[in-house]
């Protein structure tokens, strides 16, 4: 694929994710439009990160998923769909999960009927991890059986399926990439790494949830590379990939590598009001990644401590971002 002659359009742009995609979708030559959500404020979120020859490359439109006539005119013109706006936080979708539903569901509808109409020659689906909740085997392949326990990942897993059954239906040329847990700057508070590194920085302990689950923590930028190698891979319509390093770290694990590279000493607390219900929580998510090093030749790049080391700089240059005495739902 030639990105150079290619029309793009990011979904989720202004997420922690999108942001990372559209720059370097902007450094590869490819024209872009990046779809953040409306505010009153004209504010882009993580998009605002990006540097101004990158910005000044970008056509930004705002709006939302759950208008399908707004969705129907923004894939208007483009080649290539990456959708990855969504709600993520597991935690508040205990709290409301009706517009996860909207967003993730109804949200992924509107694009993929946008993506049938105006005949677009791909479309990257984001899913999830959680989709596949504990783990039944270790490393978990695509074959997994996807299990919803929480709001959060059985509207993930709906949205999936309907991606699937737009190819199988319709065949659109859509497949769906399924990153483990990601990790970089410009990541939100709510997300564990920011917040073992915002506590360990301006507080005297670390509260977290459990400490026993298990994660694959893969940095933002090897997370990228798997959404442009499958667009990129024409074998990958269809199906579903895989994006992870392939090793896991306990939450408790990761907290304690944080502190070792700041050297410091700090006690790690396990907050009942951040541990997720008994029978929701998910304990071990560890990525066969075999398939996308296959199909993609794709591999991770970057250490979990080089990764660690970037958002540390991160979060340091950006401590105003963080409440780290509020627990982020």
């Amino acid at each position: 694929m030639d990105w150079k002659e290619t029309k793009v359009l990011v979904t989720g742009a202004g997420g922690f994710i999108g942001s990372h995609l559209t720059e370097t979708l902007v450094k590869k030559g490819a024209t872009v439009r990046a779809l953040v959500r409306y505010n009153s404020r004209n504010n882009w979120a993580n998009i605002e990160s990006l540097s101004a020859e990158s910005k000044s490359k970008l056509e930004v439109v705002s709006g939302d998923v759950h208008d399908p006539f707004f969705i129907d005119s923004a894939v208007q013109g483009v080649d290539v769909i990456f959708h990855l706006a969504s709600l993520i936080a597991i935690p508040y979708s205990y709290v409301a999960p009706q517009p996860y539903v909207e967003t993730n569901i109804i949200g992924t509808l509107n694009v993929l009927q946008a993506a049938r109409r105006h005949s677009i020659k791909k479309m990257v689906h984001t899913s999830t991890s959680e989709a596949y909740g504990t783990a039944l085997y270790a490393p978990i392949d695509e074959k997994h059986p996807l299990q919803g326990q929480s709001p959060y990942s059985a509207t993930k897993i709906g949205a999936d399926k309907l991606a699937e059954s737009f190819f199988r239906s319709f065949g659109l040329p859509v497949a769906t990439i399924r990153p483990f847990n990601t990790f970089g700057p410009r990541q939100s508070a709510r997300a564990v790494i920011p917040a073992i590194i915002s506590q360990a920085l301006m507080r005297d302990r670390i509260e977290l949830g459990s400490l026993s689950p298990v994660r694959d923590m893969t940095y933002v930028s090897d997370t990228v590379n798997g959404f442009i190698r499958i667009a990129e891979v024409p074998e990958t319509v269809g199906e579903v990939i895989n994006i992870g390093r392939g090793s896991g770290v306990t939450i408790g694990e990761l907290a304690d590598r944080v502190l070792s590279l700041l050297e410091m000493k700090k006690p790690i607390v396990a907050a009942e009001e951040r541990v997720r219900p008994q029978h929701s929580e998910v304990f071990k998510l560890i990525c066969d990644n075999s398939k996308a090093k296959q199909l993609l030749d794709w591999e991770p790049q970057v250490s979990l401590d080089d990764g660690l080391r970037a958002v540390i700089e991160w979060v340091r240059g950006n401590q105003n971002a963080f409440k780290s005495d509020i627990y982020n739902v």
